[in-house]
């Protein structure tokens, strides 16, 4: 049978079917014929939009009316609330902050209780390589460290204040733990805002470090950093539980590892309610992937009821400064001045999307941005009105 009389045949018949066919040809083409047009209505603008783009104007499609309903979870945990600060009315400085509290992973499944929260870094010493960008809004007061604790607080508005006491580092300065407290004491004198207090990084000296602060800031229930396997973790619980501060567990990104050194600490008698976990952040570009993968997972499974993993999360989030991208000169990239807090902010909001309560950053305009963020996550949709005065500098 030649293909015209195929053709004719198909055309009385409608349909055939054969079976055991080889074909045998050089090229075959098959033509599927393009579906009817469907009508949607269109609206002037949308016409005039669509003529000057070339589009085919009388664009045919209709899109039907859909029910739909947003996938809500329901968790059977939930996790819990750490405070920090305490009032004067019980004779602490003044200012309480809360975090953690949250039943539900996103905030179309629930408004989260908490604000999202964010401390400024300072250091006890000016901070070696800190890039121009940031130095330009410190450089008058990094030499004392109660007077940027008081910029802070008092022109850029923070909730609290991380003190780094890196010139303890026994290869830096190596100050002791008496004068890292006289420091402390200090700048908590200063400001009545909440504070995290972070040594230099060194296990065997940093324990002494916090025990020296964490006395002098008796009652303020401080964040303590850090309690990590590779120092006498034991020892800052023990700090913790007699000043009444919190700890900051820190571990890799590994959820096993974070969950173990959780149950460490509550073993060794400290309340679960005085502990952040920390399970490292890294920066946009440089594995923040593998970073919103363990935290995503230590969320979820403390929303599950996992009692050793449904603690409140904290982010380095400073960290993103050190990729290159954000400082290197390079034309290619644009002005590093909007480089660094545009890396800071995009690593800060892949966190605050994975669960993090309480961020740790260094750029006022990263800060700002990550705030007001941060606040849509406490409230209903479209209560709350971004400031157009925090993204003008993007436009720049």
């Amino acid at each position: 049978m030649d293909f015209d009389s195929l053709m004719e045949l198909v055309k009385k018949t409608g349909r055939i079917e054969i079976n055991d066919i080889s074909i045998t040809a050089d090229e075959l083409i098959i033509n599927i014929p393009s579906a009817p047009p469907m009508r949607i209505p269109q609206t002037p603008a949308m016409k005039q939009t669509l003529a000057e783009s070339g589009v085919y104007e009388d664009l045919k499609i209709s899109i039907p009316d859909v029910d739909w309903e947003l996938p809500i979870n329901t968790y059977k945990g939930n996790i819990r609330e750490v405070q920090f600060g305490r009032p004067k009315s019980e004779g602490g400085r003044g200012k309480v902050i809360k975090i953690g509290g949250q039943k539900a992973l996103y905030r179309f499944e629930e408004p989260q209780p908490n604000n999202p929260v964010v401390t400024f870094d300072i250091f006890d010493v000016p901070m070696p390589g800190l890039p121009k960008n940031i130095r330009t809004y410190f450089e008058e007061v990094m030499h004392d460290p109660a007077e940027w604790a008081k910029l802070c607080v008092d022109k850029f508005g923070a909730d609290m204040i991380t003190m780094h006491h890196i010139s303890t580092d026994p290869k830096l300065k190596d100050t002791s733990p008496r004068d890292a407290a006289k420091l402390m004491e200090d700048v908590l004198q200063a400001v009545d805002v909440p504070f995290v207090i972070g040594g230099s990084g060194d296990p065997s000296k940093d324990p002494k470090v916090l025990e020296a602060c964490a006395e002098v800031a008796e009652g303020e229930k401080c964040l303590l950093a850090s309690a990590n396997l590779d120092l006498d973790y034991k020892k800052v619980a023990d700090v913790a539980m007699k000043y009444d501060h919190n700890v900051l567990s820190w571990t890799i990104m590994d959820p096993n590892m974070a969950k173990d050194l959780n149950k460490k600490l509550i073993a060794h008698g400290l309340e679960g309610d005085r502990i952040v976990m920390d399970p490292t952040t890294c920066s946009l570009g440089y594995g923040s992937e593998f970073s919103i993968n363990a935290m995503t997972r230590l969320r979820i499974n403390g929303l599950k009821g996992d009692e050793f993993v449904n603690m409140p999360m904290s982010s380095g989030t400073t960290n993103a400064i050190g990729a290159r991208e954000a400082w290197m000169v390079n034309p290619e990239w644009g002005d590093r001045q909007y480089r660094l807090p545009l890396w800071e902010i995009t690593t800060g909001l892949s966190m605050l999307l994975s669960g993090v309560d309480i961020f740790m950053m260094l750029h006022p305009l990263s800060i700002a941005v990550l705030k007001e963020f941060g606040q849509t996550l406490t409230t209903k949709p479209n209560e709350v009105k971004l400031t157009t005065d925090n993204y003008e500098w993007i436009k720049a």
